[in-house]
């Protein structure tokens, strides 16, 4: 990735309540990337104390190559998790798409970022006032190669800078993507540097470890992780013990078409143990208070919305 790229590719190298509230119906009417004009004031997002962040984790079920189905159900979450006054919010591995997509609909329909329903989001993103993990399949557009990527988008709109999963399958669901080279922790306010994972970059310890003598001050993952023969074991405890950094893992749940994350767990990660273990048959979000001081949660109790 070049450093002096323009735009969207030079921010990723560099890298209490809202005054109106949408019900269902609203959201479900609005057509992708209509959603942003119909919300006509920002929220401010509420913390405990100065030193509190509020996080969501969205838990999202999302159907296979479903475009138009995920894209709603991620802009009725957001709004649901801006609502709660959620500073950030973190989205699950591919949440857009589901996991097994590209024998279903191609790839031709990915492009360089921001697309034009990006560009809806991030509208969308700074009406709400919110900081957003956005996991989603993106072009180099110099490359032509495609990417799973996770988007950082700032309560402003703007990009903050992409991850792009490192260990990715080369054969299967996961064999449109090519591997990403980069490991560099973003500052994403109120941290100086956060450092991102994407699913089974967990699985390598080295990556964690660059993250961490890069600076990162905190871990955050994107994940499709189905428990089972090959789900995380350990994996996730052992970036925490080596590094000696908290782990933040949104997961995914609900049944793609090889897969079956009913179970999955979202879980939050420090000095090698689950503090929380969160989990949902369907959709939901998962919010959480962080003390962005001591690195820790402020309590293990957890909100659970059911989307």
């Amino acid at each position: 990735m070049e450093t002096d790229a323009p735009g969207w590719y030079g921010a990723c190298a560099r890298g209490e309540t809202m005054n109106m509230k949408l019900n269902r119906r609203q959201l479900l009417r609005a057509a992708v990337g209509g959603l942003a004009n119909a919300i006509v004031a920002p929220s401010t997002p509420s913390q405990a104390g100065s030193h509190t962040l509020r996080i969501a984790l969205l838990h999202l079920a999302p159907r296979p190559a479903e475009l138009t189905h995920n894209r709603r159900l991620l802009e009725h979450a957001l709004v649901t998790a801006a609502n709660r006054r959620a500073a950030w919010i973190l989205t699950p591995e591919l949440c857009i798409t589901g996991y097994t997509f590209a024998d279903t609909i191609g790839t031709d329909w990915i492009l360089p970022h921001p697309d034009p329903w990006m560009k809806n989001i991030a509208d969308l993103i700074a009406r709400l006032n919110v900081t957003v993990f956005m996991s989603v399949p993106e072009r180099d557009p110099h490359t032509q190669n495609l990417h799973n990527s996770v988007c950082v988008i700032a309560p402003d709109g703007s990009f903050i800078g992409c991850h792009r999963k490192i260990n990715t399958l080369r054969v299967g669901s996961e064999s449109w993507s090519t591997p990403g080279e980069r490991v560099t922790p973003f500052r994403v306010p109120p941290l100086d540097r956060v450092g991102i994972l994407i699913c089974a970059d967990a699985f390598s310890p080295h990556i964690a470890k660059r993250l961490h003598a890069e600076g990162a001050q905190l871990l955050v993952s994107s994940a499709a992780w189905a428990p089972g023969l090959h789900g995380p074991n350990g994996e996730w405890e052992r970036c925490t013990s080596d590094t000696g950094l908290p782990l933040l893992v949104c997961n995914r749940t609900g049944r793609d078409r090889t897969l079956d994350f009913t179970n999955a767990e979202s879980v939050v990660v420090k000095d090698g143990r689950r503090l929380m273990s969160m989990s949902s048959p369907q959709s939901a979000i998962f919010i959480i208070d962080w003390d962005v001081t001591a690195h820790n949660v402020i309590t293990t109790e957890y909100e659970s919305i059911a989307l």
